[in-house]
């Protein structure tokens, strides 16, 4: 349990609003501005564009790394660079096929960099199909480009007021202490890639509309942007949100975890989307149940505050 002082819920949603990693997604909207504000299926919306192809769907999409990251941990930012790719195919509900990077920096910066692709290729079992990379003496800088395959699309366009909120996550792992990254790589190993392909077959059971990954943006962020394509709200139950042992629940609402999705499920399909990931021995709960007040609220028995009000208020300036 958190709390039990409003005062201190408060202070959470200020934490929670002024992540740099929900001020970054502000930017995002100088898309719509430029190409217009899409259809949120094809782009720019969710995590990966739909693409339709001779009856499939295949699932687009790319990340930056941070120069500064980039710098500081190469290797860590080519594993992080295929994790992201993979990640938010699996909030579409796609399978990985295949990733193609960029790479530019100096030889031994873009060699940690490519060793980190390669480990994290094998690892989630998706392979690096090609790329480009630029030796130069400048700043280093990766970015990565994931494509997937989906036979029934999670997107936030599906997500409407009476469904159920689940976190599926991992619980197991070690925040980092130079900043709020929780891996399981460790902990997980091999079963990662089996992991993010779940999310593929809960959407196929239909025990699944719409998922997000939890990224720089923090749970709460990351939630906001799931659900202000339709402008519908949720109340966070503090009081049953899993939380890793040891880890204060402030941080674990700020960091990106290796493995956690927000999904939105139909009320009767529950059951089934928690058992497709606890079955797994990773951890589902559900946290709350979608309304149309637009207000993204975190709460406990001592009452609840909103963080986004998203009738009001854009965090990627593309819902309009």
């Amino acid at each position: 349990m958190f709390t039990r002082n409003t005062h201190d819920l408060e202070e959470l949603a200020r934490r929670l609003r002024s992540l740099p990693g929900v001020a970054a997604k502000n930017s995002i909207g100088v898309v719509a501005d430029v190409f217009g504000g899409g259809d949120w299926w094809a782009g720019p919306g969710d995590d990966g564009a739909v693409v339709h192809d001779r009856g499939r769907n295949l699932i687009v999409g790319g990340e930056a790394m941070l120069p500064a990251f980039v710098a500081k941990d190469p290797y860590g930012a080519g594993i992080a660079a295929v994790l992201a790719n993979v990640n938010d195919l699996a909030a579409m509900g796609a399978r990985p096929l295949a990733i193609v990077d960029t790479v530019t920096g100096p030889r031994d910066v873009a060699k940690a960099i490519l060793e980190g692709l390669k480990w994290a290729a094998e690892v989630y079992e998706v392979p690096i199909v090609g790329g480009h990379l630029t030796e130069t003496d400048g700043p280093p800088s990766l970015s990565a480009f994931g494509l997937g395959a989906a036979d029934l699309v999670l997107s936030a366009i599906h997500a409407e007021p009476g469904q159920a909120l689940v976190l599926a996550c991992c619980l197991d792992g070690r925040m980092r202490e130079d900043f709020l990254f929780f891996p399981s790589f460790e902990e997980r190993g091999e079963r990662l890639a089996g992991d993010v392909r779940t999310l593929a077959e809960v959407a196929e059971r239909g025990a699944a509309a719409a998922a997000k990954d939890v990224s720089m943006a923090g749970m709460i962020g990351s939630l906001a942007m799931l659900l202000e394509a339709r402008k519908l709200g949720v109340q966070v139950d503090l009081d049953v949100l899993p939380v890793p042992a040891g880890v204060p629940i402030g941080d674990w609402l700020s960091c990106f975890p290796c493995f956690a999705f927000l999904l939105t499920t139909p009320a009767e399909k529950v059951g089934e989307c928690l058992e497709a990931f606890t079955a797994r021995g990773l951890t589902a709960q559900r946290i709350g149940t979608l309304d149309d007040t637009g207000e993204v609220r975190i709460g406990d028995a001592s009452g609840s505050v909103v963080v986004f009000d998203l009738k009001r208020e854009s965090v990627t300036r593309l819902a309009r």
